[in-house]
């Protein structure tokens, strides 16, 4: 155990090492790498307020208003694309909003039972409420802007760009976590639960769905992103049910109703590729 502190103090290097090895690679590597460092500290930032907005608010409320990001990203899209959404399509992104959210609802369940909890069970004009919204808008903004990166930055491999993003990941993480305890809060006994199998196969699958989610972006859309995110509730409802006898209650079935509605309406009107020929963001070797 002696030496274990000393060894990460060579695996996490100072802020200011990770500082400049940023520099380092945008300047003489790839220009690239450094704007990758946008949407890796949105994450990190959400990541973080995870925590502490679960910790505030009950379950409900959250996952409530994480629902916001699907008509959120949708304001994003236009920006950065400079494309606008016609009706239909913002119709599908309300009702799919609507959708998620009803799926959060329980019509059977009392809520005495969380009466007793020091946890918000609203929102309110607060500093709490805008840390929640503050987390949409990092997941929402993170989103459109990887795929942003991914669609005008084109003469960089993607999977050189899940590097890029992986690796500013690291750093961001590396400087938060020397800020709140410091290298010697690290100890081998908090890795220990990592290199189990299970949590491992978990890391390859989570590592496997941010692969297949770049090429998503790539050639698809943040839209069609979330519509897939959606329908996951429609297909873990239905396998929950067959495979753990999970019943079904009536909001996760309007859910569902409203979720496929939503999914044939913008069917019916998709959003077409984006130009990235028009796209403002100069490109570098």
């Amino acid at each position: 155990m002696s030496g274990t502190v000393p060894m990460f103090r060579e695996m996490f290097p100072t802020p200011l090492s990770l500082v400049l090895f940023v520099l380092y690679i945008s300047l003489f590597v790839n220009q690239v790498f450094a704007l990758y460092l946008i949407p890796a500290s949105l994450y990190c930032l959400y990541n973080n307020l995870s925590f502490i907005n679960l910790s505030t608010f009950d379950p409900t409320t959250y996952f409530m208003v994480l629902q916001l990001r699907v008509v959120v990203t949708g304001v994003v899209f236009q920006i950065l694309f400079k494309k606008q959404l016609s009706r239909n399509q913002w119709l599908s992104l309300f009702l799919l909003t609507f959708g998620c959210m009803l799926k959060q609802v329980s019509f059977g369940e009392s809520s005495n039972s969380a009466s007793g909890s020091s946890k918000e069970l609203s929102l309110s004009l607060s500093f709490n409420s805008l840390l929640l919204f503050a987390q949409v808008m990092c997941s929402c903004f993170a989103g459109v802007y990887n795929e942003y990166l991914l669609k005008t930055q084109g003469e960089v491999n993607v999977f050189v760009q899940n590097i890029f993003h992986n690796i500013n990941s690291m750093i961001c993480i590396g400087l938060v976590f020397s800020y709140q305890r410091g290298v010697d809060g690290i100890r081998w006994t908090t890795l220990e639960p990592f290199l189990e199998p299970k949590v491992f196969l978990v890391v390859c699958n989570n590592a496997a769905v941010g692969i297949v989610t770049s090429f998503f972006l790539k050639y698809l859309n943040s839209i069609v992103k979330n519509f897939a995110s959606a329908l996951e509730l429609v297909i873990t409802a239905i396998l929950s049910y067959f495979l753990f006898s999970i019943p079904i209650y009536l909001n996760t079935v309007l859910s569902i109703l409203l979720i496929s509605i939503a999914t044939w309406t913008y069917s019916r009107n998709p959003i077409a590729n984006v130009n990235t020929k028009k796209l403002l963001l100069p490109s570098h070797k």
